[in-house]
């Protein structure tokens, strides 16, 4: 291996730690991580946002701690769990919530379908944290150049529709195609969007909402940089 190499992801997992106030002096990695257990499981809205923020950028300078992913973190949570936040993400493999917010074992919910689209059992699913222990987070998660938006908006330009149960696919996305023009980046924010406000509508999540009890956000992942950037 390249020592050029070694010496540069030495240098970005130090840098990054110390922005992340993990790092001080020549401290080992153990010690950001048992650093970063101390803080606890994040108990607000803002403190949950906050924390998934820091997992990203750890994983953006390439120096993600990978908490909570050991036989004591699994000994832990193997009678409860109490996860700080619900991702509602895209099945697309490159678009992991716990490698992209270097989260572990019992951080976080995780609903995936295909666009982050939602139907009654994708609701449920992401009413569950909230509603029966009190999760104080959720985040939709679209991310660039999604294939199934993609596939969607193509299918609906050529009046073509998708084979079997796909095509409820392009049945949920036509809304955001039809606002885009078509275009593949723009459909996917607006859609990330539309289901953030569907979700703050729906009639067990909106009392937690009102009560600042929980917040629904709708973010935007890159898959050239890695970034998480918040859209609403």
């Amino acid at each position: 291996m390249d020592w050029k190499i070694v010496n540069r992801r030495t240098l970005l997992r130090g840098a990054g730690l110390a922005a992340s106030g993990l790092l001080v002096g020549t401290g080992s990695a153990q010690a950001a991580v048992r650093s970063y257990e101390r803080t606890g499981r994040p108990a607000t809205p803002d403190a949950a946002w906050a924390a998934l923020r820091a997992g990203n950028r750890r994983w953006v300078t390439d120096s993600a701690l990978h908490p909570h992913q050991d036989s004591e973190r699994r000994a832990q949570t193997a009678q409860k769990q109490d996860p700080y936040a619900v991702v509602l993400s895209c099945i697309d493999s490159r678009v992991a919530p716990e490698i992209i917010f270097d989260a572990g074992l019992g951080d976080l919910f995780a609903v995936r379908s295909a666009a982050q689209t939602i139907d009654p059992l994708v609701t449920g699913a992401v009413e569950y944290g909230p509603v029966e222990l009190g999760t104080p987070l959720v985040v939709v998660l679209g991310h660039q150049r999604c294939g199934a938006v993609t596939a969607a908006s193509h299918a609906l330009h050529e009046g073509k529709p998708l084979p079997g149960e796909l095509q409820r696919i392009v049945t949920a996305l036509r809304p955001a195609y039809e606002r885009s023009g078509g275009d593949v980046d723009k459909m996917i924010r607006i859609n990330t969007v539309d289901v953030v406000k569907r979700l703050k509508a729906d009639s067990l999540l909106a009392p937690r909402i009102a009560r600042g009890r929980l917040k629904v956000v709708g973010a935007y992942y890159s898959l050239d940089t890695g970034q998480v950037t918040r859209l609403i």
